[in-house]
């Protein structure tokens, strides 16, 4: 019972920054360290990590199917992972990048549980 209540929490987590990113795509600036260019970077922006964000968490709450929260997980865990090796490669070992990862391989275990 409490897995799936920090699943939901996971989801709805993840609604949250989608919707954040979609209505103030410039304010991810500071924490992302992504700046975008003009009106085609403003739209990225708001597609994925807005729409696409929106998108992975509403869909484990509509279908309500453990499966479904298991892909959420399993792409945490992917970004996670690909984010872990980045940080090393790309030198940028820096807080924000830490919280991300802590986030990520909390949720994707929660979520893949």
């Amino acid at each position: 019972m409490i897995i799936q209540i920090l699943q939901i929490i996971a989801a709805i987590a993840t609604i949250l920054t989608g919707f954040f990113s979609l209505i103030k795509p410039t304010a991810i600036t500071d924490f992302t360290g992504i700046s975008a260019l003009g009106g085609r970077g403003i739209t990225e922006i708001r597609s994925i990590f807005g729409g696409l964000f929106i998108t992975l968490g509403i869909f484990p709450l509509v279908i309500n199917s453990p499966i479904a929260y298991m892909m959420l997980g399993v792409t945490y865990l992917g970004i996670g992972l690909v984010r872990a090796v980045s940080m090393f490669t790309d030198k940028s070992l820096v807080q924000s990048n830490i919280i991300s990862l802590a986030v990520e391989i909390v949720f994707g275990i929660i979520l893949v549980i």
